[in-house]
């Protein structure tokens, strides 16, 4: 009988989840998180008593244990500092914040205290996932593998315990346990960890084969060519703990004069406090002076001129499906010059499709009929495209093959009904073959279907769909080659605008950085506007591209989605992962993840990442001048207490609110036109 097309239970999938299971640290695990939750746990509860009247013995004591809770780490840590004779903006704001709780300001003490730990619970927690996934990368690798024995025999291994020179046996649905070379056999290794290439790549004696790879339906027999340590995996994990060790930590821009700065608050407070005490003024008045300065002084005003506006924009940019991990990756978007962007499942859709379907003209055998669309000897023409993709579709439906996927999914776009199919087989490296309708139906590789001599005709058609940079596969019916379908993965809708965007926003056009073949890589990049490519690339490769154009002095923002983008993505300026398709490395490697798999916002979020440096300038002329008026004011005259902290509190508000701006809907918009006008 005949049916229609169904969605297929996602095996593979499942098959590489369960076989990477995800080491993944939890929040309250960190002792950073626990005491930032506490601090604001008691803020929180202390803060509405306070503005509702309630007594201070209520409240008072909820501020002092969340100063204690949320400020013993960087308080401890600034002193640590101070014995390497370094003084920190953190130590400084701890001291502003015992010093406003002196004089009053308790509540204003206690959000600093709690904002501060807030953000060190973030970079502690941002630090051990990274290290979660580096670990865990290491899972892709089997634990154990098949040894086979000179007697003929087989042993079952630990994978750390092979040595060169061993034979091992790869069985299907099985990943590779070591790098090595096919002794034996043939089968289709889906390699994407490690190349990115989108479809698994035939495998047969001479071929070269990588540990952590998942094995086809085959099985072969390879010999060890490299210790377990010597990995192409091992060496991708050593590759990203170094890049993310050896990457100099890029600072806010504040933060780049902190030291001087809290060095000349410090001096000139003590300066306040000793010279009028000097020259005979009372304690108190000394005192009151000196706290003032302290408050007019303190950098709050210059830490929220910074904040808000990266805040604002991580969060507008969170809210358009791009997550942007903090606000030091926020300024470093706008900072990058150069892009290299990863071919598939990047600047491609990352899932094979039929991109051709070409009937072979008077192929077509005698005798059949049905939903094929073959009517017999007399058709001139043989099948028709929904005639020869609905014979392909029915027999490779029982196989779980990407390329059989992509074929059936085109069948399921078109509608079409698929006739009976019986006798499934597949052959590792060759295709398939059924029974459709009577007949024997071959679907597979045409070097590995047509043997010895091939129909002229038909080499024309498959020389032709492989020179685009397509994967050619042909269609027999009964031993006669009735047609051919071109397979490639497509180019994002949204690729080329992308491309040119980026290409105006930092004055070079994108490199593409692929582990793929040159011809697909050539094809994809022409079709984007891309004249950089780079193909056939290994992990190590792609960072030694990337470090390339940083030695030139460029900053660079590299784009990509797999495992064997992970290493470059730490190694460069910044990095941003595609989220959907993207492996648990890779997102967790990156400083941003695009949620949404939308390619277009890369260009937006640079250039929301440009305005938010821009607000950024401008609040921090604000505040400037704001304490620089009240110091001398404080200085020369007699300030106010209560005005010193109007006056201080209402800078703050100023250049907070004036941050908030990027927070509108109207931001991303004009981020997202400028993107491409502005250079």
């Amino acid at each position: 009988m005949s049916f229609t097309l169904n969605d297929r239970p996602a095996r593979v999938t499942a098959t590489r989840e369960a076989a990477a299971p995800r080491r993944r640290t939890r929040v309250f695990a960190l002792p950073e998180a626990r005491w930032a939750a506490a601090a604001l746990v008691l803020f929180l509860i202390a803060l509405p008593l306070q503005l509702t009247g309630a007594p201070a013995w209520a409240w008072g004591p909820l501020y002092a244990l969340a100063y204690v809770t949320g400020g013993w780490e960087p308080a401890w840590a600034g002193l640590q500092a101070l014995r390497e004779k370094t003084l920190d903006v953190d130590l400084l704001m701890i001291v502003a914040a015992i010093g406003a709780a002196s004089i009053g300001q308790v509540m204003d003490g206690a959000l600093l205290i709690v904002i501060f730990a807030t953000s060190g619970a973030l970079e502690a927690l941002a630090t051990a996932r990274t290290a979660d996934s580096v670990r865990g990368l290491l899972d892709l690798a089997p634990t154990t593998a098949t040894r086979l024995l000179d007697d003929g025999g087989e042993e079952t291994v630990a994978t750390e315990d092979l040595m060169v020179g061993d034979t091992i046996l790869i069985r299907p649905g099985e990943r590779v346990g070591a790098d090595g070379r096919v002794l034996d056999g043939a089968s289709e290794v889906d390699q994407a960890t490690i190349t990115g290439e989108p479809l698994p790549v035939p495998k047969e004696s001479g071929d070269e084969v990588f540990a952590g790879t998942l094995n086809g339906t085959g099985s072969l027999r390879v010999k060890v060519e490299r210790d377990a340590s010597d990995s192409v995996i091992a060496r991708i994990v050593a590759m990203v703990q170094e890049a993310s060790e050896t990457k100099a930590p890029t600072q806010l821009f504040i933060e780049k004069v902190e030291q001087r700065y809290s060095v000349g608050v410090v001096l000139a407070t003590l300066a306040v406090f000793g010279v009028p005490l000097a020259f005979g003024a009372s304690l108190t008045d000394a005192l009151l002076r000196a706290m003032t300065f302290m408050i007019v002084a303190s950098p709050c005003a210059v830490v929220l001129a910074t904040m808000p506006p990266l805040l604002s924009a991580i969060a507008n940019a969170g809210r358009h499906g791009v997550l942007v991990k903090s606000a030091v990756v926020m300024e470093r978007l706008g900072q990058i010059d150069a892009v290299a962007l990863d071919k598939t499942g990047t600047l491609t859709e990352g899932t094979p499709r039929v991109t051709d379907v070409r009937p072979l003209t008077g192929a077509g055998p005698t005798g059949l009929t049905g939903p094929t669309g073959l009517t017999g000897a007399t058709e001139p023409a043989g099948l028709t495209e929904d005639g020869l993709l609905s014979l392909a579709a029915a027999a490779e439906h029982p196989s779980e093959h990407p390329l059989a996927r992509a074929i059936v999914a085109a069948a399921r776009e078109r509608g079409l009904v698929l006739p009976d199919v019986r006798d499934f087989s597949s052959a590792p490296g060759v295709g398939v073959t059924a029974v459709v309708d009577g007949r024997t139906v071959a679907v597979g590789a045409p070097a590995r279907l047509l043997a010895d001599a091939a129909d002229p005709a038909v080499a024309m058609v498959v020389g032709e769909l492989e020179a685009g940079g397509r994967t050619a596969v042909l269609v027999q019916c009964d031993g006669v080659p009735v047609g051919v379908l071109g397979i490639a993965d497509r180019l994002r809708p949204d690729a080329a605008a992308t491309v040119a965007a980026l290409t105006t926003l930092t004055g070079t056009a994108p490199a593409l950085l692929t582990g793929d073949n040159p011809r697909a890589a050539a094809r994809l990049a022409a079709e984007a506007g891309i004249t950089d490519v780079r193909a056939g690339l290994l992990p190590q490769d792609k960072v030694a591209a990337v470090r390339e154009r940083e030695a030139a002095g460029r900053k660079v923002l590299v784009v990509g989605d797999g495992v064997n983008d992970a290493p470059a993505l730490a190694a460069a300026h910044t990095g941003l992962a595609m989220g959907r398709a993207g492996s648990d490395l890779a997102l967790e490697t990156a400083d941003a993840v695009i949620v949404r798999d939308e390619l277009a916002t890369v260009p937006a979020v640079v250039a929301l990442s440009r305005a938010a440096r821009r607000l950024v300038v401008q609040n921090l002329v604000i505040a400037g001048v704001f304490i620089s008026g009240l110091v001398i004011w404080d200085l020369v005259g007699h300030l106010p207490l209560p005005l010193g902290v109007l006056g201080h509190e209402g800078s703050t508000v100023i250049v907070g609110l004036n941050g908030l701006r990027l927070l509108r809907d109207a931001a991303w918009r004009r981020a997202a036109t400028s993107a491409g006008e502005d250079r």
